[in-house]
């Protein structure tokens, strides 16, 4: 399994933006909330993807 660097880190709220690159050469950018027990993350294609998830998301931690 390929180890994960990320740069270019962002927090916007709860959510953690941050650039990597794949398995497959290719950039991509993931967005994780920080929230205890939201457990939500996703991978996009682009960073602005990233950024509009991670502004638009609202978790109900409990």
């Amino acid at each position: 399994m390929p180890r994960y660097r990320f740069r270019d880190t962002a927090r916007i709220g709860q959510v953690n933006v941050g650039t990597y690159t794949d398995r497959y050469g290719r950039t991509a950018h993931a967005a994780a909330c920080t929230a205890p027990e939201c457990g939500w993350s996703a991978d996009y294609t682009s960073r602005a993807a990233a950024e509009l998830a991670a502004e638009s998301h609202r978790c109900d931690p409990r």
